[in-house]
């Protein structure tokens, strides 16, 4: 099965920029795909410098869906919002004042990764933070999903008026170089060596390997792979129970496992129902206590709102319409004019009978 490589490189054109990403890029670019990805075939996206955090998840998302494995080389820099405190990775309009709309908040990896089967998922990391970012993160470590195996360094902000160069994610590259690619974690190490006298005992290294066999995500996804979406959908119905049990209805587990069954509503073609299961996500967050712009709230109407555009009955979307207004109008969330596009979409519905 082909694998996919997604090259990720941003940081802001200007005086916040503190490394120079998008330098890495001819070098990963020189290495075979096959080679990048540790398949016989792949298909490589580049993104250098991107403007937009829509941009940038509209290709993790693209790539997260393709079946075989996945591998993301991501350079940057990370910064945080000054609302929430929580990690962004920088793009080229980011300023520390725009954190929040400009650049790509990273808990969207964890989101668009979390689906994929165990073993089948590797990040490649080479980041450096800002002031801010890397005293919370010396104590907090970067979350980038339980089902993906992530390597690389975070490396402090480097020192006035100097732009880092990816010292990691260029030994990565030249390695790659020599066509063949070893395991990943023995990747790491060696990429490690490389750079361990300008960077021992300086930067945050990150090493996990992710699940391991046996993980109920990997039998859903291998029955959403072979069309089995009833199937899929009635495994992780028995786990929901479960964790509602277990508990309770307003659990992380219990939530968790409902915002599995509405991504595979999404995957068997039923928009409807993966709208309206959404809905009852983000409504059982916000009645639990979750503040209207926390991420999981913010993702769960985001992801409604996508699914409700998809919808072709009008019925269904005038019935479903309604809820994701009310929604809207609570959770605004990131894109503006979100609650006018949907109060735009339904006044047509309306005049269509």
């Amino acid at each position: 099965m082909p694998g996919t490589v997604l090259l990720l490189a941003a940081s802001p054109l200007g005086k916040g920029r503190l490394v120079d990403a998008a330098s890495v890029l001819p070098v990963l670019a020189a290495v075979p795909p096959a080679v990048l990805s540790g398949t016989d075939t792949a298909n490589v996206v580049e993104l250098a410098d991107p403007l937009e955090p829509q941009a940038v998840l509209t290709r993790l998302r693209a790539a997260a869906t393709a079946p075989g494995p996945l591998t993301v080389y991501v350079t940057g820099q990370l910064q945080l919002d000054r609302k929430q405190r929580l990690p962004h990775l920088a793009l080229a309009r980011t300023t520390a004042p725009t954190v929040r709309y400009t650049a790509f908040p990273w808990h969207w990896f964890r989101e668009e990764l979390r689906l994929r089967p165990a073993g089948a998922t590797t990040l490649v990391l080479d980041l450096h933070a800002d002031a801010e970012a890397w005293e919370l993160l010396r104590s907090t470590p970067l979350d980038s999903g339980r089902g993906t195996a992530v390597h690389g360094r975070i490396a402090p902000p480097p020192s006035r008026r100097s732009v880092a160069a990816p010292a990691y994610m260029k030994a990565v590259a030249t390695i790659l170089r020599s066509g063949f690619r070893p395991p990943p974690e023995q990747l790491h190490q060696q990429a490690l060596a490389r750079i361990a006298q300008e960077s021992a005992g300086r930067d945050i290294v990150v090493s996990t390997r992710g699940p391991v066999s046996g993980d109920p995500h990997t039998a859903i996804t291998a029955a959403v792979q072979s069309g089995r979406h009833q199937d899929a959908d009635a495994l992780a119905a028995r786990h929901e129970q479960a964790a509602v049990a277990a508990h309770g209805p307003a659990s992380e587990e219990a939530l968790h496992w409902a915002e599995v069954r509405a991504d595979l509503a999404m995957f068997a073609g039923d928009a409807a129902r993966s709208c309206r299961t959404w809905l009852s996500v983000a409504t059982a967050r916000l009645n639990a206590g979750q503040a209207v712009d926390a991420p999981a709230v913010e993702s769960a109407v985001d992801r409604a709102h996508h699914q409700w555009g998809q919808i072709s009955d009008s019925a269904q979307a005038r019935e479903l319409g309604f809820g994701l207004a009310e929604l809207r109008g609570r959770v605004p969330g990131r894109r503006e004019g979100a609650l006018d596009h949907v109060q735009r979409q339904l006044r047509q519905l309306q005049t269509q009978g």
